[in-house]
């Protein structure tokens, strides 16, 4: 059994068996790797850092190098019965671009992001008065790759603009879930599956 994070546990215990999967930003390939061996899927990724699409092709895993923000748009309409973006969405250019597109190629979408209102956030720059670091977002602003700072209140917000249907959502502080009650400011990552 692949030792999985959180958020990725909780993905790949809701994908359903068998399913064909399109892992956008798929890292290291270790949700890929377990949909393929826990689950049955055909798991397929595209990652956009040479060094972990060679290190998924070593591990015998379909991803190719591509990058969200151009390169979904090669692929046909609903493809894909699940497309994942797991800790991604705020790393992408046009965020709402790459949700319609998600949603175009998959029949349903599974999207996390680290939840930039959570009250250490809002804490910290309160008192402090700079960016934070903490252990889901470790790294000094000059250095993160995330481009825009969502919140899951501003999440719900594009949802509802654009008609996405939310079919669940769970929210996570720590490695631990937690309800939905006050999320926006208890919660420090955000998972929801998404359809039209």
């Amino acid at each position: 059994m692949i030792q999985l994070r959180p958020d990725l546990a909780l993905i790949a215990a809701h994908v359903a068996p068998g399913s064909r999967v399109l892992d956008v930003g798929c890292g290291d390939g270790d949700l890929l790797a377990a949909l393929r061996a826990e689950r049955g899927c055909d798991a397929r990724g595209m990652e956009i850092d040479t060094a972990n699409v060679a290190e998924c092709v070593a591990r015998g895993l379909s991803v190719i190098q591509g990058d969200a923000d151009a390169d979904l748009a090669f692929y046909q309409n609903q493809s894909f019965d699940y497309a994942i973006l797991s800790q991604t969405l705020q790393t992408t250019m046009r965020p709402d671009r790459v949700l319609e597109d998600l949603l175009r190629i998959g029949k349903r979408a599974f999207v996390s992001f680290p939840n930039f209102a959570h009250w250490r956030v809002r804490l910290s720059l309160l008192l402090g008065g700079r960016m934070p670091v903490t252990r889901l977002l470790p790294v000094a602003w000059y250095e993160t790759p995330n481009i825009h700072h969502v919140t899951i209140a501003d999440f719900r917000a594009l949802l509802a603009a654009r008609g996405i249907r939310v079919e669940q959502a769970w929210f996570l502080r720590g490695d631990h879930r937690i309800g939905d009650a006050m999320a926006n400011l208890r919660a420090e990552h955000a998972i929801f599956l998404l359809s039209r």
